[in-house]
């Protein structure tokens, strides 16, 4: 029998592996979304659309644009929980506040986060002195609190509300129950793990290893997690239409699969994704007035802060590629000036001075 596992494991990181797993799960994810989207919106009217769209309060894009901005503003505590937990402290907040807010809106919207988020990553932390280890610790600490927050209100949800779930993943309420319950249990074993270690657990090998956060800093990590998710789903919650009524954590479980599954596709800005499973989680509502909110959620939550992202680092890479390069030509280069010899003692002065007899 271990010989069989073993044949079966050589085979499949010889002929398939994980990265082409990887991929085939994400096309999968894409086709079957960009399928869903395409059926949801047949006979859909783009007028009622815009009428939907002109009669969304004011008040109420407001309210969801400051959730976002209280989103984005605990995003940047992703990068600094991170610094600090690999020990790289002189790394001040507003650094790691620009390159958590450009890496994370960049890449998303991009797709490919791991490579696109930790490009930008190693070109600003680079200045400090880190290293490609060291930044893909960074990436993988800041995705831990991003799943850790996850499966935490992911797993309260569907103890919660497990119909929530049932119109996106076809399971019946007992098994997605379960499942939330799994969640949780996993986040208490991995507590457990990390708080009954003689000490602090480290993951890797082979000179690139990481050590995990202790238990009391690891709470604050999954509170992180669920800062950031709980800003994102109630921006979502205020822009969604008055009727029918839902409540605030049906909503927050259908977003989180919804989110999840957009990250899972790696597709730029989880676009077709993210949109097609909360149309078939949310049959309730009129198609017009959800695409209407999508739209704007979409508008508040990835193309504004990306184009500010975009901009940002645009004026950086100017700023550090052409203007300061431009200033140093222009600094006029001084000789220094020269060293005058230290004046003679006054013995040399009076040996120098004085007339010499002769022989």
């Amino acid at each position: 029998m271990h010989r069989v596992l073993s044949a079966l494991r050589r085979g499949f990181k010889e002929r398939l592996g994980w990265k082409r797993l990887g991929i085939v799960a994400s096309l999968l994810i894409i086709g079957f979304a960009i399928h869903s989207l395409i059926h949801t919106l047949q006979g859909v009217d783009t007028d009622v659309i815009l009428v939907a769209l002109k009669e969304k309060p004011s008040t109420q894009i407001a309210l969801a644009a400051l959730c976002v901005v209280g989103a984005f503003f605990t995003l940047t505590f992703y990068d600094f929980f991170a610094l600090r937990t690999i020990g790289k402290r002189h790394v001040p907040y507003r650094i790691a506040a620009l390159t958590g807010f450009t890496s994370y809106t960049i890449g998303h919207n991009i797709g490919a986060t791991v490579f696109t988020g930790g490009a930008i990553r190693f070109r600003i932390y680079s200045d400090y002195g880190l290293s490609a280890i060291d930044v893909a610790k960074i990436c993988f600490i800041s995705g831990l609190t991003f799943w850790l927050g996850n499966l935490f209100v992911l797993g309260i949800g569907l103890v919660w509300h497990p119909s929530a779930a049932s119109a996106m993943d076809r399971l019946p309420s007992e098994i997605n129950r379960l499942i939330g319950v799994g969640c949780l249990v996993g986040i208490a074993i991995y507590l457990a793990w990390i708080a009954t270690g003689k000490k602090r657990r480290e993951l890797g090998q082979n000179g690139w290893k990481v050590v995990l956060p202790s238990a009391r800093l690891t709470f604050l990590q999954v509170l992180i997690g669920v800062v950031d998710l709980g800003f994102c789903a109630l921006a979502m919650y205020l822009l969604m239409p008055a009727s029918p009524y839902i409540d605030f954590m049906s909503l927050a479980v259908v977003f989180i699969l919804a989110t999840l599954l957009g990250f899972a596709s790696h597709a730029p800005g989880s676009l077709g994704v993210f949109d097609a499973a909360m149309l078939l989680a949310l049959p309730q509502f009129a198609r017009e007035e959800l695409v209407a909110t999508l739209v704007i959620f979409r508008m508040l939550y990835f193309v504004i802060p990306f184009a500010i992202s975009i901009t940002i680092m645009g004026t950086r890479e100017l700023w550090l590629s052409v203007v300061k390069p431009w200033q140093a030509r222009r600094v006029p280069v001084v000789p220094p000036a020269p060293k005058r010899l230290p004046p003679p003692p006054p013995q040399a002065r009076a040996a120098a001075t004085s007339p010499r007899r002769p022989l």
